[in-house]
């Protein structure tokens, strides 16, 4: 198990035996380098902790458990949590401010306590199969034991479908489960209680903070945070697309370090989505040291690698240019910052605005004549795919028959319950039921009534696509090149202050990101601020006409495909048809399968 991870951590492994536990280890050495060897224990060794993250106040805690009397043998941050273990139990976490993912076994209760960070960082996956409990930062490595069982939860492949990851608690296998973040869990011989919750995000508006404290007090959030992140043995350096996120970090890093930063930007041969020269302007207006590099960023060439990492079907396109990008950093640095968290804090989303007119229109409209006059024009309307984004009004259209909660669910959702009808045979259909994925948000939807419309948005993407999507795409791709990513953005302070600030603040009229913007401009620049959101996209639909199409034709369309034991053909061959017509454009449904074939081939027939 523990060498199946070794990409995790290449620099050192480990394993210790006692009694009923064994404990694996890969190490990537960033702080304590010489002396911060895992499995690190208490005084009298009854209790040892495995560790995957970064614990950023671990110097206070540890002065002040030296206070209480604790011992210490190591300066590194991984001593700190089992010596809070010690002294707090199972409230440890609630002292720990970093992204982390860890173990301890307390073998004088026999008990093991795992815990997940507040956000889901750090990944965190369990098995139990009634006699055994394993768990690893990945599912490969719960997979490496024999008696683990490859079969496909349909409710999960379901999930896939729609949202393209699939979320927690799930896994695509059954009898596989993500720890949830902010969820601590306890096993004893008995096997694993039911997690348990220790924060959650509450949007609570704090009243009488105008608008020129909320940004002033905001850059201090970031300042205090990008400070506490920059604690590094090893060569540390940034992200840096010359988006607001990314600029503001490095820019922060730039006013608190002594020496250049370091920055990775990567550049693309399609000028469409190429952000490189944005990326050199603020290298040059921080005085960085930049490493970039253009790159092929070749989907077909690495797509058999993604399958490998990701572990189960993950079909976010955007997990193809940051592979690339973490394997350019790595070749200067082990430890990067990134800008990731600023759309989900601050309300960067082009869908946020759009929701929060649909929601404008919904307040004046009565239900009765939205569900009938806005459902038959959706209907009716043509999927203008080849047409400026102006005209492509289908999907708004049809969101206003919705109620708030179902019209986000249809906005975020990629394959309709239409398309799955007519791409599922009939046993994935019994198998489903009358499966609604809807469920993943409706969880979230209902511990956020009676908030304002973008509050309970934003928090259930923070819930979801925030920890299944962008986290597990940053930590899979800059793991597979040993490749340490934080994200200051993500502090659980700045995001609890964020949460307290009025939506108006986030959202101001059609500007996004208000009083972030208004915190960093003397910072980055009014160009930067004013510049059109690009996103770290890639030319999908027009590689499925170009270098993917062999690829997609000769895995998709093979009499022994592995999708051919899920769905039905026909469907996918239409929309094959109808992309390569140029008349639509379905490559991210295309996406999805071929990713989908790739990790059955993979995963499920070796």
């Amino acid at each position: 198990m523990a060498a199946t991870l070794r990409h995790r951590g290449p620099d050192d492994g480990t394993v210790h035996v006692d009694g009923p536990v064994g404990l694996g280890f890969r190490r990537l050495a960033i702080i304590d380098v010489a002396g911060g060897a895992q499995p690190i224990f208490n005084e009298d060794r009854s209790k040892a902790v495995i560790f995957n993250g970064e614990i950023y106040n671990f110097r206070p805690i540890t002065e002040r458990l030296k206070q209480l009397g604790h011992r210490f043998q190591t300066h590194s941050d991984s001593e700190t949590i089992i010596h809070a273990y010690e002294e707090y139990g199972p409230d440890c976490v609630l002292h720990l401010r970093g992204m982390f993912a860890f173990a301890v076994w307390d073998a004088s209760k026999q008990e093991l306590f795992l815990a997940r960070d507040r956000v889901g960082i750090k990944p965190l996956y369990y098995r139990w199969d009634g006699s055994t409990f394993s768990f690893a930062s990945e599912i490969k490595a719960l997979l490496a034991d024999p008696a683990a069982r490859r079969e496909i939860d349909p409710l999960a492949l379901d999930e896939y479908l729609t949202y393209l990851y699939v979320p927690a608690p799930r896994t695509i296998f059954q009898g596989i489960r993500k720890l949830p973040p902010g969820h601590t869990i306890t096993v004893t011989r008995t096997g694993p209680g039911e997690p348990r919750e220790y924060w959650d995000l509450r949007f609570q508006p704090t009243r009488g903070m105008d608008e020129e404290e909320a940004a002033r007090l905001l850059y201090e959030k970031l300042r205090e945070s990008v400070s506490i992140h920059l604690e590094s043995e090893v060569p540390l350096g940034a992200f840096l697309s010359g988006g607001i996120d990314s600029s503001a970090v490095v820019g922060i890093m730039s006013e608190l370090m002594d020496q250049p930063v370091n920055t990775a930007s990567i550049g693309f041969r399609d000028q469409a989505f190429d952000e490189l020269p944005y990326a050199r302007a603020m290298a040059r207006r921080f005085h960085a040291n930049p490493y970039e590099k253009t790159v092929d960023a070749s989907a077909a060439a690495i797509l058999d690698q993604l399958a490998w990492h990701y572990d189960e079907p993950f079909a976010d396109s955007s997990m193809v240019p940051t592979y690339y990008v973490s394997e350019v950093a790595r070749e200067r640095v082990t430890v990067c910052l990134s800008g990731d968290g600023g759309d989900e804090n601050f309300a960067g989303y082009r869908r946020y605005r759009l929701d929060f007119w649909e929601n404008r229109f919904r307040s004046v409209m009565p239900r009765s004549l939205r569900r009938p006059v806005f459902g038959a024009l959706g209907a009716a309307y043509p999927k203008l795919d080849w047409m400026p984004r102006v005209f492509r009004a289908k999907t708004t259209l049809q969101n206003l028959a919705l109620d708030p909660e179902r019209g986000y669910f249809h906005t975020v959702s990629w394959l309709s319950p239409e398309k799955k009808r007519k791409l599922y045979r009939e046993p994935l259909r019994r198998a489903l039921a009358d499966y609604d994925s809807f469920s993943v948000l409706d969880a979230h939807f209902k511990k956020t009534e009676g908030w304002d419309p973008l509050a309970r948005i934003q928090y259930v993407d923070i819930k979801t696509f925030l920890v299944d999507d962008i986290l597990t795409k940053v930590d899979r791709a800059s793991m597979a090149h040993s490749l340490e990513v934080r994200v200051p953005l993500l502090d659980h302070e700045v995001m609890e202050f964020a949460a307290s600030l009025p939506s108006s603040y986030k959202l101001h009229g059609s500007t996004q990101k208000y009083v972030l913007k208004k915190a960093v401009r003397k910072l980055v620049g009014d160009e930067t601020l004013s510049r059109t959101k690009m996103g770290f996209s890639v030319p999908l639909a027009r590689w499925f006409r170009g270098e993917l199409k062999p690829l997609f034709e000769e895995r998709m369309f093979a009499k022994d495909a592995f999708v051919g034991e899920l769905f039905e053909v026909a469907p996918i061959r239409t929309w094959w048809d109808r992309h390569q017509s140029g008349v639509s454009d379905f490559a991210p449904e295309l996406w999805a399968l071929l990713v989908l074939e790739t990790w059955g081939r993979r995963f499920l027939r070796g």
